[in-house]
Formats: C-alpha cells, sequence, structure tokens
C-alpha cells in the first residue's frame, strides 16, 4: 500500500458543519434518497450521539477521487478512473449461516425494510491519511437481527464481489480474491457499525464501494469491505483478505490505535485530505465513549 505524500493532497474545498451541510442538500434538490430503491424517503437527521460537532467534512471531490478499491487497480485514481467497470444492476446481498432467518436482499427490499439515515463519520485509512465523510445507510444491527442469528454466531463474515471479467483489479492476485472481510458478532451490532448506502446525499459511487459498503469508524479504512454480495454469521474468526496477505501488519481487529505502529510506519499522527499540517491520532478514532468496553481486559497491543 502507497504511503501518502504532501504533493497527493489536494485543497479542501468544502468546510461546512452539519446543520450548514444539510441545508445546502435541501437547498440543491439532494435530499432524494440514494438508491433508487430509496426513492420517496428523506435524507434524514437522525439523533447520532457520536457524531462530533467541531469535525469539518473533507470535500466530496477528495472523498470520491482518492480512494482504495484494489478491484479496480492498486492506484488511488484507479477506482474513479474505472469506476464505470463496475456493474451494479440487480444487486443482491446474501445474509446467511448460523441465523434462522437467512434471507438475499435485494436493494429495494433492504430500502424498504431498513430506515436510511445519516451518519457523519471520522474515517482513517492505515497508511496515515484520514477524512470525514457524510454517509447514509442503516446499521447492520438492523439487518443481522432480522435474520436473528443463532448461540453460535461469534463473527461475521463479509464477502466482496467477484468479477474479474468487468473489474481489472482482479485479474492480478493483487489479494486472493473475493475480498473477505470479518466483524466479532458484538462488534458488527455496535450501533456505530453502519451498512452506507450513499454519501453526500447522493448514491454511493461506484468508486466508494457501490452499492452497499461496510462502515466501522473506530477501525482502520480497510476493514470496511466494498460492494458486499454475502453477510455470514459464523462460529470461528474469519481470516481477512489482507490478514491472509500481511498478518503481522494487519491483524483481525485493527481499531485504530496511535500507541501500535504499524510494520512500516507509526500510526501517532494522520494527514486529514484538504489539510497540509498532521494532526494526532485519537484512540479508537475519537469513538472511544462507544466502543472501548468491547475490548475491556484485552491486550491491545497483542490484539491489534
Amino acid at each position: 500500500m502507497t504511503k501518502l505524500t504532501e504533493n497527493q493532497v489536494t485543497d479542501e474545498h468544502l468546510f461546512l458543519n452539519r446543520r450548514e451541510f444539510i441545508q445546502k442538500l435541501t437547498a440543491l434538490g439532494l435530499i432524494a434518497s440514494p438508491l433508487a430503491g430509496y426513492a420517496g424517503q428523506n435524507f434524514t437527521s437522525h439523533p447520532n450521539p457520536n457524531y462530533q460537532p467541531k469535525l469539518s467534512l473533507t470535500s466530496e471531490e477528495d472523498v470520491t477521487h482518492y480512494n482504495n478499491f484494489y478491484e479496480m487497480g492498486t492506484s488511488k485514481s484507479d477506482p474513479s478512473r474505472f469506476a464505470d467497470s463496475l456493474k451494479t444492476a440487480g444487486w443482491q446481498v446474501e445474509v446467511t449461516g448460523l441465523c434462522n432467518k437467512p434471507t438475499t436482499f435485494s436493494m429495494d427490499e433492504l430500502a424498504k425494510q431498513f430506515p436510511n439515515q445519516e451518519r457523519i463519520y471520522r474515517f482513517r485509512c492505515v497508511e496515515g491519511w484520514s477524512m470525514v465523510v457524510p454517509w447514509s445507510g442503516f446499521p447492520l444491527a438492523s439487518l443481522l437481527k432480522s435474520v436473528e442469528p443463532t448461540s453460535k454466531a461469534k463473527f461475521v463474515k463479509f464477502t466482496s464481489i467477484d468479477d474479474p471479467e468487468n473489474l481489472k483489479g482482479q485479474r492480478f492476485r493483487t489479494i486472493d480474491w473475493p475480498y473477505v472481510e470479518g466483524l466479532r458478532l458484538d462488534e458488527a451490532m455496535n450501533p456505530l457499525t453502519l451498512m452506507a448506502t450513499g454519501l453526500y446525499g447522493k448514491a454511493l459511487p461506484n468508486q466508494n464501494g457501490a452499492p452497499i459498503r461496510l462502515v466501522v469508524p473506530w477501525k482502520y479504512g480497510f476493514k470496511s469491505a466494498k460492494s458486499i454480495v454475502k453477510i455470514e454469521l459464523v462460529e470461528e474468526q474469519p481470516i481477512s483478505s489482507w490478514m491472509h496477505i500481511a498478518p503481522q501488519e494487519y491483524a483481525f481487529y485493527s481499531n485504530v490505535n496511535p500507541n501500535v505502529p504499524h510494520r512500516r510506519w507509526s500510526q501517532a499522527k494522520e494527514r486529514p485530505l484538504g489539510s497540509f499540517f498532521k494532526k494526532k491520532t485519537l484512540m479508537f478514532n475519537g469513538y472511544g465513549k462507544e466502543v472501548a468496553y468491547l475490548y475491556k481486559g484485552m491486550d491491545l497491543k497483542k490484539y491489534y
């Protein structure tokens, strides 16, 4: 993975607080749903105790043009350049495994069953850059509860699209395709964990993981699987793709922790996209109040 250099950081174009952002969307007529299946629903602001009002949104240009999505290539510009290669028509998400009601959902069915919400989250990449993104979607917990996990379910495994015919990055063995990620069940059920279907009040762009992706704001960005086709409740801890590639660098938990350096660089500071200066990285990316209890008693240098 490529480290961010100063000349790769573009100027910040958008500097709005949350209320101004919603007002802008309304004025521009962008309050409509992120997906066709969300048509008729409002881009509603739900009570969100984890929103941090001093955060400034990263520009939409940066968020949609500086991406990691290896299915489309390893360069940060590849996902936006080759976004049209991702085919999302007729998309379905299979939710299966150790549950009483395994179900395969169309995007329309997901939209009808799980109300759309707005969430503004910090997002930090393991490479050292960060952003603040206005996502829209629904809590993963709502989806998992609907299929009724059994008592044997301890983890959640996510599998992304596998389409080497269209996605040029999958024609190379950069990763053992398809991309796989995993969470502990209690992490997946935390209210912060989001299944995102849009950003900036619009449909989720292909380069950002359309039509549905995982967002876990207290973990490094690679834990947020994109273009998900399967969610499986399992008993054993899944081996995620980056664990398989480099377990000494990318372990299962991957919580944002400034005290645990990556093998090749420090994690103590980060550089927000749109800013020249670095700032201190916050434990759990600033969400310790909401998630620290999940790791009580764990050695976070061992379980990194």
